[in-house]
């Protein structure tokens, strides 16, 4: 009997080591991602993500990111707004041009739970590539290039997924090297 109740005991630790170790999220710029946590409370704590974080704050989309959602969010790093012309991200950030970086911020969310199993069903569903309706109410286009999930803009602009699958309580997120534009 004592040996039965070990092996009972052994089996439900092993059952939630697998189940810990399932739900494991990716760091993201040095910080753990929790999927108790929502977006915005994730993304604060990426060194990685400073840039997006304050450009969320500058539109006023802070309450719309920590909401129920769902929400799947491209999310650039730091280094995908580097690559914009220089005085880019300042300009955004004014107040006068909330209004623009709004509409660039909502074009890298799109509605509902889309991970990478989704979005390569999606993929699969359409021969090859996958359109997906943004927020903002634009198109982005997704295909695999090898085991890389791509992504194309409105005006033709290119990026990578670098981390895909970061669960959040309200969604979803995938880390790019590029900012997408609308």
């Amino acid at each position: 009997m004592k040996r039965l109740i070990l092996a009972v005991y052994a089996v439900i630790a092993m059952a939630s080591t697998t189940t810990v170790f399932a739900q494991k999220n990716p760091m993201v710029g040095g910080a753990a991602m929790y999927a108790t946590k929502d977006i915005v409370d994730n993304a604060v704590n990426s060194k990685d993500h400073t840039t997006l974080v304050a450009a969320v704050k500058a539109a006023g989309l802070v309450e719309t990111l920590k909401s129920a959602g769902p929400f799947t969010v491209f999310a650039p790093t730091n280094a995908a707004f580097d690559k914009l012309p220089k005085g880019t991200v300042e300009t955004l950030v004014k107040p006068e041009n909330k209004a623009t970086l709004t509409k660039i911020l909502t074009y890298h969310v799109v509605a509902g739970k889309m991970d990478s199993k989704a979005i390569a069903a999606a993929i699969k569903a359409g021969n090859g590539k996958a359109e997906l309706t943004t927020v903002e109410g634009g198109k982005l286009w997704a295909w695999m290039e090898g085991k890389k999930l791509v992504l194309k803009d409105a005006k033709g602009g290119m990026s990578t997924v670098t981390i895909a699958d970061v669960y959040q309580k309200n969604g979803v997120i995938h880390v790019i090297d590029t900012v997408l534009m609308p």
